[in-house]
């Protein structure tokens, strides 16, 4: 028997492929395409205060190896998620993650605490690349600091493990992984999506109506996997690695380089049973090299480094 279960900060999933926020919707529109609870855990869509429309059009852009999407958080709010769309997902055996954002350090205690005890909710992901109003705009993933202020905060309204979602976009990631392992956070998501940009040379505008928007894709991995292969050695949280992760192979790179699990997003787009693939092709590579359990490959690469 192999063992591919992992325990991701509290929350135990049955293999350790997940999807990505924001990619997979809430995991109900692709009920036609595979069976839910195949999946070592589902990340759903950022949840708000209120609901939001997101971004003005176009908000997806096709890059060469990848896509840039600036969709700006649009959701239903936080009392449809956890009152309606919640309870849909509550008889799946595959735990269920909701991703939460605000505008402030109140906007996400808010959404924690209407999140804690919803049916099927098994954690909290944090997304930090949102601005915080109060101060100016700055966003809270670029800021340690406020960070840690926003992970104290849910960590105070909820009692469900509390993941939280590095943004590249910064100078130092190891340094944004120790302030919230500092102010208590359970795992880490990593990494976010890089700030880009793209321009329509026939109109001579940017090519979104954000201007900007967040790079996914195969162009981002080796930036992703640089990235937990740095705070795996410093931080000692799991790390739920993502970033272009198309194949067997893309995912085993996270993991080797100190990932616990991985969260499957762009690729979701392109084969929606992506994640399913992903999970067989993990399973033929322990068989393959002799590996009885999945824990066994998490930060192996870093042997004799």
């Amino acid at each position: 028997m192999i063992n591919t279960t992992v325990n991701l900060g509290g929350i135990k999933m049955k293999n350790p492929v997940a999807t990505a926020s924001g990619t997979f919707g809430f995991g109900l529109e692709y009920q036609p395409f595979l069976q839910l609870e195949q999946l070592g855990a589902i990340v759903v869509k950022g949840t708000t205060p209120a609901p939001r429309q997101g971004n003005p059009p176009p908000r997806i852009a096709e890059t060469p190896a990848g896509m840039l999407n600036a969709i700006g958080l649009q959701n239903p709010g936080v009392d449809k998620v956890a009152g309606e769309i919640m309870p849909q997902l509550v008889h799946l055996r595959t735990p269920v993650i909701v991703n939460i954002a605000g505008d402030t350090v109140e906007d996400y205690a808010l959404v924690a605490r209407k999140l804690d005890g919803a049916p099927g909710v098994a954690g909290l992901e944090i997304n930090i690349s949102c601005p915080n109003v109060k101060k100016g705009g700055i966003q809270f993933g670029s800021d340690p600091l406020s960070a840690a202020e926003v992970t104290r905060a849910v960590k105070a309204a909820t009692k469900l493990p509390v993941i939280v979602k590095l943004s590249p976009n910064v100078t130092d990631i190891v340094a944004m992984a120790a302030a919230v392992a500092e102010a208590g956070a359970d795992a880490l998501s990593m990494i976010n999506t890089l700030l880009g940009m793209v321009i329509d040379v026939n109109r001579r505008k940017p090519g979104l109506g954000n201007i900007t928007g967040g790079l996914s894709g195969p162009a981002v991995r080796p930036v992703a996997v640089r990235a937990v292969w740095q705070v795996y050695r410093a931080v000692k949280l799991p790390i739920l690695g993502m970033g272009g992760i198309m194949t067997a192979e893309d995912a085993l790179e996270f993991i080797l380089a100190g990932a616990t699990a991985v969260a499957v997003g762009t690729a979701n787009f392109v084969n929606p049973r992506a994640t399913i693939e992903i999970i067989e092709g993990i399973d033929s590579y322990l068989r393959e090299h002799g590996f009885n359990d999945i824990n066994q490959l998490t930060g192996l690469a870093h042997a004799g480094v």
